[in-house]
C-alpha cells in the first residue's frame, strides 16, 4: 500500500492517551499537542535542539509532512525556532526576536537600540498572600502564597540621564517562584522572562493585556516623576505558560511623553 501523502488526514488516528487532543481533530493538531506535552514536561529545554522531522514522524508513526505542519504552527506561535541548516530549537526569551515579543513600549523614534536596555530598580520583592482578585487572575485560592514585586524601569536616550518610564507591579505563584529575590532579579542581565525560564523552569508562551488611560495617585506620580494630572497608560497583563496556565499578573503604568505603545498586527 502506498505511503500516505504528507499531511494526509487519512492517516490512522493516534492512540495519544487520556490527556491528548480528541481524535476528531486534524492529525497535525494531534501531533502539535503531543509536541506541546513534551515541551511542557521539559523533555526539550529552551534553547535545545528538538528531534528532526524524520525522527518525530517515526516516533509518532505519521508522515513527515504531518510533523512539518505541526512544527510550522509551533514556530508561528513562537514556541519553536527554525534555523537554516541547523534544525529546530525550543524558543527562548534570551533570543533577540523573542526578547521584545511582550515589550510594546518603544521610543518615539522607533529605535530600541538607541536607548539601550532598561535600568531596573526594585522597590519591593516579598512573599505575600493572594487576595481574591490576584488569586482569580492566577488560578489560585485566596490566601495562597504569591511573590509580589514592584520595580521601576528607566531609560536613557543617547547617553543622557535615566528617566523613570515604567512602574510595574508583578504577582507570581509562590510555589514555582520560591527563592525569588530582588537581588536575584537585579543580578540577572537578560530579560525577566529569560530569568523565569532558566532559573525557575517557567516559560511564558503567551499573554493577554488590558489597556486604558489613567491618572496616577500621589505615590505613583512621585516614583515616575510626573505631575499628578499627567495621563499614563495602564497595562494589565496575564502571562501564561504551557497548557494555558497563568503564571504572572503584571500591572504597569507607562509614561508616554517620550515613548508610545506599539503592537504589530499580522
Amino acid at each position: 500500500m502506498p505511503a500516505p501523502a504528507p499531511g494526509n488526514a487519512t492517516e490512522p488516528p493516534l492512540d495519544t492517551g487520556p490527556n491528548a487532543t480528541p481524535a476528531f481533530s486534524p492529525l497535525y493538531q494531534q501531533i502539535k499537542g503531543l509536541i506541546l506535552q513534551s515541551l511542557q514536561a521539559g523533555e526539550w529545554k529552551p534553547g535545545e535542539l528538538i528531534p528532526s522531522e524524520i525522527e518525530l514522524a517515526s516516533r509518532f508513526r505519521v508522515s513527515q509532512g504531518t510533523v512539518r505542519k505541526a512544527v510550522d504552527e509551533l514556530a508561528g506561535d513562537n514556541l519553536l525556532v527554525r534555523r537554516q541548516g541547523k534544525g529546530t530549537f525550543v524558543a527562548t526569551h534570551s533570543e533577540q526576536h523573542v526578547r521584545y515579543r511582550f515589550l510594546k513600549l518603544v521610543p518615539d523614534d522607533g529605535d530600541l537600540n538607541r536607548e539601550g536596555p532598561a535600568q531596573r530598580s526594585f522597590l519591593e520583592c516579598r512573599r505575600a498572600r493572594a487576595g481574591a482578585e490576584i488569586a482569580r487572575a492566577l488560578g489560585l485560592r485566596s490566601g495562597d502564597a504569591v511573590m509580589q514585586v514592584r520595580r521601576v524601569l528607566s531609560f536613557a536616550a543617547d547617553g543622557g540621564a535615566q528617566t523613570p518610564t515604567i512602574l510595574e507591579d508583578l504577582w507570581l505563584p509562590g510555589g514555582p517562584f520560591k527563592g525569588l529575590t530582588a537581588e536575584r532579579m537585579a543580578a540577572f542581565r537578560g530579560p525577566t522572562y529569560a530569568l523565569f525560564e532558566t532559573e525557575f523552569g517557567v516559560r511564558m508562551v503567551r499573554a493577554e493585556e488590558k489597556i486604558r488611560a489613567v491618572l496616577p495617585d500621589a505615590d505613583q506620580a512621585g516614583i515616575l516623576q510626573v505631575a499628578p494630572a499627567t495621563p499614563l497608560l495602564s497595562v494589565e497583563r496575564v502571562a501564561y505558560t504551557y497548557n494555558d496556565t497563568p503564571m504572572e499578573l503584571r500591572r504597569g503604568l507607562y509614561r508616554t511623553d517620550t515613548h508610545h505603545y506599539r503592537n504589530d498586527l499580522n
